[in-house]
């Protein structure tokens, strides 16, 4: 992939709208291109500084019913016969349109203002998300934003970054030292990647907030090469991912999902 490729594909790749194919290309070119790797740190930046200051406001359960019922009224309302000559007939096709105006608006601003009729991100997307986060983390030579194997350093850290609390344990004992941490972006939200080793290879454990109600038992899934368990606990989603065989991950997962908060 040359420069005007990526180029091309930055801003996908930024909002990880890529598939993992295409990410990893484009991850590959970054490492090793100050230029373009220059401008995905200033997307990067511009995107951080949008999510963490821009006002986001949810509607009120009124004005979302209100709006609901305008739309659907308009939709069951029969289309008036057109019998009337072409003079006249353009002028109606035109009060038609203006009448509908207030109602297309109103639509559109029921699209943006309710998060609830966007559909949430397939496992599928949010699996291929994890692991091109953790693939990147390795091309692009930014596996840590604070490198230390102290839990007393990384955890607080991310405070004042993240407006939840990450728990941070070394399990340096167990053979799974802790690196240190970052912060990445799935499902479009701020996520905390907490990073250790076991020998020579990376496990990425990434943290954040679920957009579903409810605990989700542990799944597995693999990906050209790379392992990755999920579940959400507490109101909190976890994916750890690493080429590690099947039995080293699980022990590392078995470490997590039994840490005592």
């Amino acid at each position: 992939m040359n420069c005007a490729e990526t180029k091309r594909l930055i801003d996908a790749y930024v909002d990880n709208e890529l598939d993992l194919r295409g990410a990893i290309e484009v991850e590959e070119h970054v490492a090793r291109c100050p230029g373009c790797s220059a401008e995905e740190r200033a997307l990067r930046e511009l995107q951080a500084s949008a999510r963490a200051n821009l006002i986001r406001y949810a509607p009120s359960p009124e004005f979302d019913a209100r709006l609901r019922e305008a739309v659907h009224a308009e939709v069951k309302e029969p289309a008036p016969a057109v019998e009337a000559p072409p003079r006249v007939a353009r002028p109606r096709r035109a009060w038609k349109w203006a009448a509908l105006a207030p109602v297309a608006a109103a639509a559109a601003l029921l699209i943006v203002a309710s998060p609830r009729l966007w559909p949430p991100p397939s496992e599928a997307s949010v699996r291929d998300a994890v692991i091109a986060a953790h693939v990147r983390s390795l091309l692009a030579n930014h596996l840590t934003d604070v490198a230390s194997s102290d839990q007393h350093t990384v955890k607080p850290w991310f405070q004042g970054k993240l407006d939840y609390s990450v728990s941070v344990t070394d399990w340096a004992a167990e053979g799974y030292p802790l690196v240190g941490g970052r912060l990445d972006y799935v499902e479009d939200t701020p996520a905390a990647a907490l990073v250790y080793r076991r020998a020579q290879h990376v496990v990425n454990l990434f943290v954040w907030p679920s957009k579903r109600a409810g605990d989700e038992p542990l799944q597995h899934v693999s990906r050209r090469g790379y392992g990755a368990y999920s579940w959400t606990k507490d109101g909190m989603h976890y994916w750890a991912v690493s080429d590690l065989n099947d039995t080293e991950l699980q022990k590392f997962v078995e470490l997590v999902r039994g840490r005592r908060e």
